[in-house]
């Protein structure tokens, strides 16, 4: 089964053109199955493993992820299962998918985790000091909520993705999705104070550096606003991707279109962005509440 993952691996890359961190995704959730079947059959395996894998096995695999992941997690790892097994029937190593008689887990529904205006701007304008490092943080900070980046793709940002004449930057997202996102002023005003520090000038230099001068990670990101916030005495246990949520429902609180907004976000499908629509009604549903005399708790 090594060589076929290594080989469904190259076909991820050459024939479907997927990032490096996808591959990585899902060769995870390939070899995490892989370990559980061989475990699972024990000495009763005969022949190729990826021959003895069946309806039955799946289902155990599932129960098992049961214990420890959520339904949306447990419904990725499936999909995996079923992309890898229809490579192989394509390739003539399997008869049949044994995924597709597998029933995908009921997805939970959630709302996005976002901030408030004020809590927004309690972020944002905290005050700062000429350190290169705070000067960055907020840059990052005004970025994700301005454009509403994924924060994987504002780490892999270069120098030349960002045009300061126009306003605009060319975000790499998902699928290798390629899209022109608008910057605020705000924004580009924190960019330019944080280049101003940077010694570095060649346009395919990453925008953002750490300390020791390579490429920032999504988890220093992270890392750095969970700090930020306490400082800023905000205490929800929001992400970056919470600002790019607070982006697209600040966006559609204040009458922007869905459509615009899926354009802006880069989803692939309206569904996706129709999420948001939830949290506005939440937001909506809560100010009823504390306002209308009626409905006020006593």
């Amino acid at each position: 089964m090594d060589k076929l993952l290594e080989q469904f691996e190259r076909h991820l890359l050459v024939e479907r053109n997927l990032s490096v961190h996808t591959r990585k995704a899902y060769l995870a959730d390939l070899r995490m199955f892989q370990e559980f079947a061989r475990t699972a059959l024990g000495e009763t395996q005969q022949g190729p493993l990826v021959r003895q894998i069946d309806q039955l096995l799946l289902r155990r695999y599932l129960a098992q992820l049961h214990k420890t992941h959520s339904k949306t997690s447990i419904g990725r790892k499936l999909a995996t299962l079923r992309t890898f097994f229809r490579y192989l029937v394509r390739e003539g190593v399997l008869d049949v998918n044994p995924g597709e008689l597998v029933g995908t887990p009921r997805q939970e529904k959630y709302l996005p985790r976002t901030l408030s205006i004020d809590e927004t701007f309690a972020l944002l304008e905290r005050k700062v000091s000429s350190d290169p490092l705070q000067l960055r943080d907020r840059a990052i900070y005004e970025l994700l909520y301005s454009s509403g980046l994924r924060v994987g793709e504002l780490v892999a940002l270069n120098l030349e993705g960002i045009d300061f004449d126009q306003g605009l930057v060319r975000v790499l997202g998902k699928g290798s999705k390629e899209r022109l996102v608008p910057i605020g002023r705000k924004a580009l005003e924190a960019l330019q104070d944080y280049l101003a520090t940077r010694t570095e000038s060649g346009s395919s230099q990453p925008l953002f550096l750490n300390h020791r001068g390579g490429r920032l990670t999504p988890r220093s990101v992270q890392r750095h606003l969970k700090t930020r916030l306490l400082k800023a005495g905000i205490l929800k246990d929001a992400t970056p991707h919470a600002l790019r949520h607070t982006f697209a429902t600040h966006l559609l609180d204040s009458g922007a279109d869905l459509r615009a907004i899926q354009e802006l976000l880069g989803h692939s499908s309206l569904s996706t962005t129709q999420k948001y629509t939830q949290v506005s009604m939440q937001h909506l549903a809560d100010v009823y509440d504390k306002a209308h005399p009626r409905s006020r708790k006593k």
